[in-house]
């Protein structure tokens, strides 16, 4: 099986090396796209189930490397280097157009506007440079990538850059086949999405989810928020998995059954400091007249999740709200946890951890805490606190409440 995990610091020395041309590229690393380097070997990640197996593996680029300049300036976007005429411009809403390219392809975006977007369509991987840039659409997405391949987003160090959809969207554009594309959030990718740089990247979420993907999603460095409003719905929103590496992540949900992280396969912490808050209550919806109740979460994801280093923080307010919530088993073996519920239990029950197999810690520092309902729970029916999760080996902290648990190797 193929494994995801990005190599950081052959990442970082690789990015300072300077752009000349693109040779090959095999979807899993960002420097070797942009720079003229040899792939490298990929790096391994643990099995989980719904792990994708190809990862674009026959995705091979000719030589050369298209490198395309678009600033944004309010109503207007001055765009430099098209040599193939891929981009066309309507006011301040791009579109960018390199289907049949063989070439590799590096967008580098700036400038400000509140009223602008970038659509692309490209059957190739490709990448964006954020070299302080502000993008804020009213009516849809701020960026929209069509493309099934791997996605490099990339913050220049010193920059501060932001992304910003709609509070409602207007009807989707079409594409060459006649279909009505996705829209699914502030920033939406069909592909697979890398964040990488020393920059800053904000996104903020009216409408929909904040960054979305319909494959998965890795987080090798940066600094990225995400803040999503009570209008909206998920911080991430991912089909096929997520893997932190490292960076610092925060995400703000506010709306009623959002989730910081919500992944429709397996989550992976293996780094960085991420700190996840959620205040909204249940989401309660009939169908058919069927009543269905969704809880807001930290991390809600329907395979496997497992931390093995990082930090990361959750704290949820609303009612019912829990901090992870796993189809799966929740692994932890190192690194830092701290989740607290704080919401009533009203209509949910606001739990630290749900797992739906079991819970099980074998190193680092695991702190839950709930004011209501149980901090862990595996599913068991037992009433007994120590019966809802697995220690492995022999802590040097071990405290386990129903409603708090510490456990510090």
């Amino acid at each position: 099986m193929k494994k995801q995990l990005l190599l950081g610091s052959l990442l970082a020395a690789m990015l300072v090396l300077g752009m000349t041309a693109c040779e090959k590229d095999d979807t899993t690393d960002f420097s070797s796209y942009v720079n003229n380097q040899e792939t490298p070997d990929e790096p391994e990640t643990p099995d989980t189930p719904d792990n994708p197996s190809d990862n674009g593996q026959d995705t091979v680029l000719v030589a050369g490397c298209d490198t395309i300049y678009i600033e944004y300036a309010g109503t207007t976007v001055n765009v430099t280097n098209d040599t193939h005429s891929y981009v066309s411009v309507s006011g301040a809403d791009v579109t960018v157009n390199a289907l049949e390219a063989d070439t590799t392809m590096l967008l580098v975006l700036s400038g400000s506007t509140d009223n602008g977007s970038l659509l692309v369509y490209r059957k190739k991987p490709f990448t964006l440079r954020l070299n302080g840039v502000s993008i804020a659409n009213p009516d849809g997405p701020a960026i929209n990538n069509q493309c099934g391949k791997a996605l490099y987003i990339e913050s220049m160090e010193n920059t501060e850059n932001s992304l910003t959809d709609g509070s409602t969207y207007a009807e989707a554009p079409v594409n060459a086949d006649g279909v009505s594309i996705d829209q699914k959030g502030a920033l939406f990718s069909e592909g697979q999405i890398f964040f990488s740089g020393t920059g800053i990247l904000t996104v903020n979420g009216n409408a929909k989810n904040g960054i979305a993907s319909d494959d998965y999603i890795v987080f090798e460095s940066g600094t990225i928020k995400v803040n999503v409003d009570d209008t909206g719905s998920n911080g991430v929103k991912v089909n096929d998995g997520l893997t932190i590496n490292g960076g610092t992540l925060t995400i703000s949900v506010k709306a009623d059954g959002a989730r910081g992280i919500k992944s429709d396969a397996y989550t992976v912490i293996a780094g960085g400091t991420t700190t996840i808050t959620t205040s909204g209550d249940c989401k309660i919806e009939t169908v058919e007249g069927v009543r269905d109740t969704t809880s807001a979460a930290g991390i809600k994801c329907d395979s496997l999740f497992t931390m093995t280093a990082g930090t990361l923080t959750i704290k949820s307010t609303g009612d019912g709200g829990k901090g992870i919530n796993s189809g799966q088993n929740v692994e932890f073996s190192g690194g830092t946890l701290n989740v607290t519920t704080t919401g009533s239990n009203d209509i949910g029950k606001p739990k630290g951890i749900k797992s739906d197999t079991d819970i099980i810690v074998s190193g680092g520092s695991f702190f839950v805490k709930v004011d209501k309902s149980w901090a862990c729970d595996n599913g068991t029916d037992s009433e007994t606190p120590t019966d809802h999760l697995t220690v492995v080996g022999s802590p040097s902290t071990k405290s386990i409440d129903k409603k708090q648990v510490n456990i510090k190797y």
